[in-house]
């Protein structure tokens, strides 16, 4: 379209990586060649040429593109040439944005050259929601395309990533495999072998840092991969491994010959966000080369760490059942609390469990549950030394257990497949309710405010409806039980048949948690107590009993009670009264001490 306008022009070139193979008509040359003729033949001035070669067109935080719309709020263009529509960006609720609003508030003219767009030509506007939906479409489709050559390259194993991770280097006869690095790998085994003893990640670090040994960073800079301007300034640096770098040593799977990946994936083609995932929801794909480790090492490094293990306690009771001890009730940790007033030999026998939320809270929230640390460790010692006895000697009992184990029922299958249907059915209907409601916004049926809250609540929708669909797998996989799971124990549980001594590896390898039930009074005195052993793979099978014939007394003599003179056995050193006499005498503290109150308080209201 014809004009007298002289127009200030800034041409717009951009290039994505997923466009380099297409024509030579769509290179960066060619589209300059193209627009700055374009804007010769109007007789218009050429401002400035802007590029992003690289960039994606669903991605609008683009450096040239920026840096014109900047140009374009300080009046220094008004009017902007693009090759077609797509060079512009491939997302159509953004194009509709700038083409309907942000152009249009700065008197902006818009011309796409090859698509016929002019924002002058109201009926080749009129089109023009249409092309930015298509544009969108096919960035998706390409998208969607890429994504799943990624995936079938992860799901056959293929390492994708541009540097081999410490410990491994790349197969010179297949890019995508990994080999053990013969220099770094012992160092990765020895990470390892500290946290097998115990150790935590800070001493392991100060470890690495005693023995001088370089930095994954450091390492790599040495072998040509970068890094270098980290040690410029201090050669020492080289030698100074971070808590981080040990952590993600002994969290990644990749040591134990698997290959891992997804760790933070996009949420959409439209987001660039990034939110990182628990190790524990990474995906990995198994034996896909050689570990420094094995797998079960690996296993008991991760509960070791997920329990945030202390070698000792301040009393020096070595806590075994750090991490996985559990309130049956309340569900709050176990904590060890050490008895000093008992005389005992030995300090397990000085030590008693109680419920956490009781300990900070008193009896509001929930109550003592407490069990004596011998009393726990025999239980928990006599249940791992059955099972692993019956592993070894009884294959018909083993059988039994398989039967006996839970598994999903179809009931529960059929719901979640319904619900599954449901929610996906939803997702179709909000892509739709998306493209009509841009669709009003474009026709000026709705104001841009609502536009926005509406588009707002949709997309919370979606994410909703996503973090649902993701539970639901967790609840699947998490209610599934198979023949390998009673397989895997069984070949775990037979290594301890006969154990004597229990230690917090054996109790890490074995038991995913172990929760407590508060004590009952049973029928002829003393009290009975629950556990429950959660076993790896197979969960909960039964609850063991912890019998209590008499109260627990500490090794005390006995004494007279000073109140009735009645010869008792006290609970501690310091006691003084018998069970008889001591209620008694709590109710005359109490009413003395309120007396005491009232006479102070009338004292300082005459005084």
């Amino acid at each position: 379209m014809k004009t007298d306008r002289i127009y200030n022009v800034g041409v717009y070139c951009r290039l994505s990586k997923d466009d380099g193979n297409e024509a030579e008509s769509a290179s960066i040359g060619t589209q300059k060649a193209i627009l700055t003729d374009y804007v010769k033949r109007q007789g218009w001035h050429l401002v400035k040429i802007y590029v992003d070669d690289g960039y994606s067109g669903t991605n609008f935080n683009r450096p040239d593109f920026q840096a014109m719309l900047k140009d374009i709020e300080n009046g220094l263009i008004d009017c902007v040439v693009t090759k077609d529509l797509s060079r512009l960006g491939r997302n159509y609720l953004d194009c509709g944005l700038y083409l309907e609003v942000f152009f249009p508030e700065h008197n902006v003219r818009y011309i796409a050259v090859n698509d016929g767009v002019d924002t002058l030509n109201r009926a080749a506007m009129d089109i023009t929601p249409f092309r930015n939906i298509l544009n969108e479409m096919y960035a998706a489709d390409v998208s969607v395309k890429i994504k799943s050559a990624y995936r079938a390259r992860f799901n056959k194993g293929k390492f994708m990533a541009t540097k081999a991770p410490y410990g491994y280097i790349k197969d010179p006869a297949d890019n995508n495999h990994l080999l053990i690095d013969e220099k770094t790998a012992p160092i990765v085994r020895k990470i390892f072998d500290l946290a097998l003893a115990g150790n935590g990640i800070g001493k392991i670090r100060k470890y690495l840092n005693s023995q001088r040994i370089l930095r994954p960073a450091a390492y790599a800079a040495e072998n040509g991969e970068g890094y270098e301007r980290y040690f410029k300034d201090s050669e020492e640096n080289r030698y100074i491994w971070s808590e981080n770098s040990v952590r993600s040593i002994l969290r990644s799977p990749v040591y134990a010959g698997n290959l891992t990946g997804y760790k933070r994936p996009t949420v959409s083609m439209k987001s660039k966000k990034r939110p990182s995932r628990l190790p524990e929801e990474w995906e990995t794909v198994p034996g896909t080369h050689e570990g420094i480790v094995t797998q079960k090492e690996f296993d008991t490094v991760q509960q070791l760490m997920t329990s945030r293990r202390r070698e000792k306690n301040q009393y020096g009771y070595d806590n075994v059942f750090l991490g996985v001890l559990k309130c049956a009730d309340c569900g709050y940790a176990m904590r060890a609390a050490s008895a000093n007033r008992r005389k005992r030999p030995d300090i397990i026998d000085c030590v008693q469990y109680c419920c956490n939320n009781f300990g900070r809270y008193g009896n509001v929230h929930c109550t003592s549950h407490t069990i004596e640390a011998r009393d726990l460790l025999n239980a928990v010692m006599t249940d791992i030394n059955e099972y692993a006895r019956m592993a070894v000697n009884d294959e018909k009992a083993v059988k039994t257990l398989q039967q006996r184990l839970s598994k999903i029922s179809d009931q529960e299958a059929r719901e979640y497949g319904r619900e599954r249907r449901r929610l996906a059915k939803r997702v179709a209907e909000l892509d739709k309710l998306f493209a009509a409601l841009y669709e009003d916004k474009v026709m000026e049926k709705i104001t841009e405010r609502n536009y926005r809250l509406m588009a707002a609540k949709y997309e919370q929708e979606q994410m909703n409806i996503e973090a649902r669909l993701s539970a639901i797998d967790a609840e699947l996989v998490a209610k599934g039980r198979n023949d390998k799971g009673i397989a895997a124990f069984v070949e775990r549980i037979r290594e301890y048949k006969g154990i004597t001594t229990l230690t917090a590896r054996i109790v890490n390898e074995l038991i995913d948690r172990i929760t407590v039930s508060e004590r009952v009074k049973v029928e002829g005195g003393g009290y009975e107590q629950h556990i429950r052993i959660y076993y790896k793979f197979v969960g909960a099978l039964d609850p063991a009993r912890v019998h209590e014939v008499t109260p627990r007394r500490c090794l005390v003599p006995d004494k007279a009670c000073q109140r009735c003179g009645e010869v008792y056995s006290p609970l501690s050193n310091v006691a003084k009264y018998c069970p008889t006499c001591r209620p008694i005498v709590r109710k005359q503290q109490e009413i003395e001490s309120s007396k005491r109150r009232v006479r102070s308080k009338k004292r300082q209201n005459g005084a």
